[in-house]
């Protein structure tokens, strides 16, 4: 393996991070209906995890509610549970054809709680991106101890991983402040 293809390797992997943080943070309501809050929720379909966006049309017809309408009716069941198992604070009626999901507003205490939450959230997400960090300067250096790189590529390789950790920081730190913003307006 090359420098440069260690340090491209980190990049994705880096981004890979961002966007699981990102995922994490649209599970997290807001006090409004989206299908975001839903869509990744995994349901036991058949004995395998299944994202509910694979297997139902969601929708919101107004702010404080979801619709949705499972493909096979015979999963209403499970996507119930699973809605239920959530961390989002509803609680699922079904009709027999679909669920609604009426989605409480937020006090203003668990309107703090829940950017805790968001806040420990970018916090482990910028502890993954440190260890990839870590990884790809363990690499950069086995390459500079077996002599495949100079000590000046050594030094520029380890460089660059830090550039790309900040860059990457950075983006969860705009994510975490745009999703507390969203969070505590009402």
């Amino acid at each position: 393996m090359s420098l440069k293809e260690v340090v491209t390797h980190t990049d994705a992997i880096m981004k890979k991070t961002v966007e699981a943080v990102l995922r994490e943070f649209n599970e997290v309501r807001t006090g409004r209906a989206h299908p975001a809050l839903v869509e990744e929720l995994h349901v036991d379909y058949y004995g395998t995890p299944t994202p509910i966006k694979q297997m139902a049309a969601v929708s919101a017809p107004d702010a404080s509610c979801l619709l949705i309408q499972p493909w096979d009716p015979s999963a209403l069941p499970e996507i119930e549970k699973a809605i239920s198992n959530s961390k989002l604070g509803g609680t699922p009626n079904n009709d027999g054809k679909m669920i609604r999901l009426i989605i409480p507003a937020l006090s203003e205490e668990r309107r703090k709680e829940l950017a805790k939450i968001v806040k420990d959230m970018a916090e482990k997400g910028r502890v993954s991106l440190r260890s990839v960090r870590r990884e790809a300067n363990e690499k950069i250096a086995k390459l500079k101890k077996d002599n495949v790189i100079s000590e000046d590529d050594n030094f520029k390789g380890q460089e660059e991983v830090q550039k790309l950790t900040d860059k990457h920081i950075k983006e969860i730190d705009v994510i975490l402040e745009k999703k507390s913003k969203e969070l505590m307006t009402i």
